[in-house]
């Protein structure tokens, strides 16, 4: 019966990131850096409001678009941190994580044949839900400009057929993010263009020498920003995303996000109101912990030769193994059978990811010392 199955869905993979993480999983003595998942605890406050929200029976359906309250503190939690306004009545919605706010966001603006510019090399999550929803990525090499997709690099790719553009910045793989000036160039180039722009900003609370700035203080009207709690508090397994829009937008993608789950978790709604009015500045002891192990396994990576953009923020490293002569996914598994460390291939970025690999240093300093001498050592007996 497989025959049947949607082609649509037969045709996307499952994430590389994943099957690497999969693969590797039985071999011993592996230390994993693959897996962008905080190694903080998530708050004990937070923890404690999930808690009294079971034991005082909020655990039925809420608004769709998440109760009241915490539409408001979102609302004035991105108003305090970056300066965006957004009414929590009919331009915030609560969701089951940023990636189903992704998705929702897709379905509501793709039509079939709708183009998404993407930088590439980049997250593989949004290539799958944007084929989903009909639409075709068009992936854009921003290898040559420290992994920036800029005004001068979009600008030979729009045409009547570009629905949207995404900027997940700071990025996934890469940590860089875009400057101020660089965000207005964009917002220049396609202001009042029939097009979107989907700015993913999952990491603005990890951005380290810099200020994070959206895209939508530039380009309201055309912005659907995303947002959630998974990485400023580390709460993944929470799963909450935070979407704010353009009320003429907002509505059409609640409407999605309505008929896929409901309403976000009552419980993590709950834990979530904490996390953005008590918890407001959680991210920042996390933040300087990361610093320190960027700047650490940064120097380290420097010192054994390796070439890589040092980033602006959240927690990964891509450095490039070109110099090697192996493919991505061949230097990955060697790295993990000969030495015990494992890295995401940079080929689970799209095709422009080949010749890198992704280090995740969102792991205990004493794990990244290990791992960091297990690779020096591996390189010297190349």
């Amino acid at each position: 019966m497989e025959h049947l199955v949607n082609s649509k869905v037969k045709n996307i993979e499952l994430s590389g990131i994943r099957k690497f993480f999969n693969l590797v999983a039985d071999y011993d003595d592996v230390i994993s850096l693959t897996i962008g998942q905080p190694d903080f605890a998530t708050p004990e406050h937070v923890k404690e409001a999930g808690t009294q929200s079971i034991k005082n029976d909020f655990t039925t359906y809420t608004h769709n678009a998440g109760f009241i309250e915490l539409r408001k503190a979102a609302s004035q939690y991105v108003e305090k941190k970056y300066n965006l306004t957004y009414s929590p009545e009919d331009e915030v919605i609560v969701t089951v994580g940023a990636s189903q706010a992704i998705d929702c966001t897709f379905r509501t603006l793709l039509e079939e044949g709708s183009e998404v510019i993407l930088p590439s090399p980049v997250y593989p999550g949004y290539e799958p839900l944007i084929k989903l929803a009909g639409g075709i990525p068009i992936y854009v090499d921003t290898t040559k400009n420290d992994f920036k997709l800029t005004a001068e690099l979009i600008e030979p790719h729009l045409n009547e057929n570009t629905r949207c553009i995404v900027l997940p910045y700071p990025s996934n793989p890469t940590g860089v993010t875009l400057d101020v000036a660089e965000l207005e160039d964009i917002a220049e180039l396609v202001r009042d263009k029939n097009l979107f722009i989907l700015s993913d900003e999952i990491y603005s609370e990890l951005v380290y020498t810099k200020t994070h700035h959206s895209i939508a203080s530039f380009l309201r009207n055309q912005t659907v920003v995303i947002n959630g709690l998974s990485k400023s508090h580390s709460m993944t397994g929470w799963r909450i995303g935070l979407l704010f829009a353009p009320k003429t937008v907002a509505k059409h993608i609640l409407k999605v996000h309505q008929y896929n789950v409901s309403c976000a978790t009552s419980i993590s709604q709950k834990a979530a109101l904490e996390a953005l009015t008590v918890g407001i500045d959680d991210a920042l002891e996390m933040k300087d912990a990361y610093k320190e192990r960027l700047d650490y396994v940064y120097k380290r990576l420097i010192d054994m030769g390796f070439e890589v953009v040092k980033p602006d923020g959240a927690f990964y490293l891509f450095p490039s193994i070109s110099k090697f002569n192996k493919s991505s996914f061949d230097f990955a598994l060697s790295l993990v059978q000969e030495a015990g460390v494992a890295l995401v291939p940079g080929s689970a970025f799209s095709t422009y990811g080949e010749g890198y690999v992704r280090l995740s240093y969102a792991y205990s300093m004493e794990k990244l010392v290990t791992a960091m001498d297990r690779i020096e050592q591996y390189l010297k007996s190349m």
